[in-house]
């Protein structure tokens, strides 16, 4: 009984450690990390190859963007160097941008930007940060920028989304029967405003 749990927790052990290595592993020989692949207000999406993939750290004048070519150093960036903002609170993963305990439309201290919810009395806008939560294979979430509104989608630019993943996705958006604006994906938690 005990050599068999022993293996059994080796196995696991095993393919936990492989997958994680695996998720690190670019895929896609189309594209170099760190090539450039898109942009959005002259900021640049980088290539990132798999998608725990770390390369170093990024700061500017003393300020963390967070590690390079991953989700959360875009849209750092992208709101240092479009809106020249600095977020009160410089790290974390991409899901905890949003803060389950903060109402719908109001200012999230730790990121010095007002919070809605999905759904929200507030239609989302060019510019806002989509934060998505986390899912069996991804557990730090996902965090982009709103780059197109029409009257019944929204699309994301976002770095770091998978070696095959697309810079650009597309979402759905309705409005509800009590009048609040959802965003037709359950991993989108909500989004943030300057």
């Amino acid at each position: 009984m005990i050599k068999k749990t022993i293996l059994t927790l080796s196995i696991v052990f095993l393919s936990y450690f492989s997958y994680k290595g695996l998720k690190r592993v670019n895929f896609n020989s189309n594209f170099e990390v760190g090539q450039r692949i898109d942009s959005l207000n002259n900021v640049i999406v980088f290539y990132n190859g798999g998608v725990d993939n770390i390369v170093q750290r990024n700061t500017k004048d003393g300020y963390n963007l967070g590690y390079e070519y991953q989700c959360v150093e875009f849209v750092k960036r992208y709101y240092y160097e479009y809106y020249h903002h600095k977020m009160p609170d410089s790290y974390g993963h991409a899901k905890s941008f949003f803060d389950k305990n903060i109402a719908d439309g109001e200012i999230n201290k730790k990121r010095n930007l007002i919070q809605f919810s999905n759904p929200s009395i507030s239609k989302p806008k060019e510019g806002d940060l989509i934060v998505m939560g986390s899912t069996i294979l991804n557990s730090y979430g996902h965090v982009a920028i709103v780059s197109k509104v029409t009257a019944n989608t929204v699309e994301i630019i976002q770095q770091n989304p998978g070696p095959y993943s697309s810079s650009r996705e597309t979402f759905e958006l309705i409005k509800t029967t009590d009048g609040n604006w959802e965003l037709k994906n359950k991993r989108i938690l909500g989004w943030l405003r300057k």
